[in-house]
């Protein structure tokens, strides 16, 4: 059957539904009356199942589902998609950003789409309201721009959610790091060191992350603290999930990180993980793993190590603006164990550049004490980059934690 004359049953099929009262249909008696209708439709013209089963799939997506999202996110090769109004419609696949065929009716189809993932994550979002971090039901982190903050329409950007949790094992695979590495990380975490990654936008802070958490020992008690749930950690029995809240359309209700952070100190937790550290929840953080919660983890957004610290800096200082820098880099020194960089390279592959113990202040500036150092080899060319993390001679001063897990081993 020609694509057009698909088409065309396609839009008779939903003018029909039009005027059908749905409300009342299960998701699978209403596909099945999709079925019937798209049998009418077609009649006695030659159709293959293959093409019936598609065209009731795009009926059904139009109504039950995300409509043309859903063939998009069903595609496993597709790592983010980027939605920029109605008619551009961009994708990642390995590593690469491409413009598809594809796009929505109008912008009121794909205003009410983005009703459609709000409302099923239990969100608000609106003109007067226009700017919304949420995920969709298999976990894919969801923000959304509305306008008048965005002038080209609806902006829509979707980070697919991996169905298997990442691994070091993956990791080791894809040439982030080597398994003498990835032993030297399991017991750091074991030990209960504190570690922050860090690196740019798309970089893999959050993969990392998940990695390291399958090193967190089964028996202990974990909380996350994620804007939008993202983390999959599947060991650990006595686990609590949080995510904040926007605020709704009155402007009450909201709940941010900072607030949950100060919340889980009363849930009596072994660990927190906080899925990303971007504001004035930087001190309540530090103060945390202060305070008898070591083997905390974090990530957070910078270029480099010294850029890290840097911005968790301003970042204590938007909540408390009076703090004497001193005391700030006293607080950080004294929190943070290991800081581990990852980066985004020139051929969009992402490495571990950098794996770093955070010494104590010396004369009130930073001291630190580079572990690991990723080094590119006689391979590396403009299009490809070849290399890996290299040991340095630097020895791990701050043994303390390893004495008191019983490790032996030397970093």
């Amino acid at each position: 059957m020609i694509e057009d004359e698909k088409k065309k049953i396609i839009l008779n099929v939903r003018n029909i539904l039009d005027e059908y009262p749905r409300a009342g249909y299960s998701d699978m008696a209403f596909e099945n009356e999709i079925e019937k209708l798209v049998m009418q439709q077609v009649g006695k013209q030659y159709c293959s199942a293959i093409e019936k089963a598609e065209m009731v799939r795009q009926v059904f997506s139009a109504y039950r589902g995300l409509d043309i999202l859903d063939s998009i996110l069903s595609d496993a090769t597709i790592t983010e998609v980027m939605i920029n109004g109605p008619d551009k419609i961009f994708v990642e696949k390995s590593g690469r950003v491409r413009r598809i065929d594809a796009h929505f009716e109008d912008e009121k189809r794909l205003a009410d789409i983005i009703q459609r993932i709000v409302a099923k994550a239990g969100r608000e979002v609106s003109r007067s309201s226009p700017i919304v971090d949420t995920r969709l039901e298999d976990g894919s982190r969801v923000n959304i721009v509305l306008p008048p903050i965005s002038l080209v329409g609806p902006v829509v950007t979707i980070r697919k959610f991996s169905k298997t949790p990442m691994t070091i094992e993956k990791l080791i695979e894809y040439g982030s790091i080597t398994q003498e590495i990835a032993d030297v990380l399991k017991v750091l975490v074991e030990s209960r060191y504190n570690i922050f990654v860090c690196g740019g936008t798309g970089s893999g802070k959050t993969t990392f992350l998940n990695a390291l958490s399958n090193y967190i020992p089964a028996d202990e008690r974990v909380i996350t603290i994620e804007d939008s749930a993202e983390l999959q950690i599947t060991h650990v029995d006595n686990l609590i999930s949080m995510e904040t809240r926007n605020s709704n359309s009155s402007g009450e209700g909201e709940i941010v990180i900072k607030e949950l952070i100060k919340s889980s100190l009363r849930m009596r937790p072994d660990r927190i993980i906080v899925g990303e550290v971007r504001g004035e929840e930087a001190l309540d953080m530090l103060q945390a793993m202060n305070t008898g919660h070591d083997g905390s983890l974090s990530t957070g957004h910078a270029n480099s190590t010294k850029d890290m610290l840097s911005r968790l800096e301003s970042m204590v200082l938007q909540g408390a603006s009076g703090m004497p820098l001193p005391a700030i880099r006293s607080q950080i020194s004294s929190a943070l164990d290991i800081i581990i960089h990852l980066s985004r390279l020139r051929d969009h592959s992402r490495k571990t550049m950098e794996i770093t113990e955070v010494l104590e202040l010396v004369n009130g500036e930073y001291r630190l004490n580079p572990l690991y150092v990723f080094e590119e080899d006689e391979f590396s060319s403009e299009e490809k980059v070849s290399g890996k993390l290299v040991r340095t001679k630097n020895p791990l001063h701050n043994v303390l934690k390893l004495q008191l897990a019983g490790k032996k081993i030397t970093i």
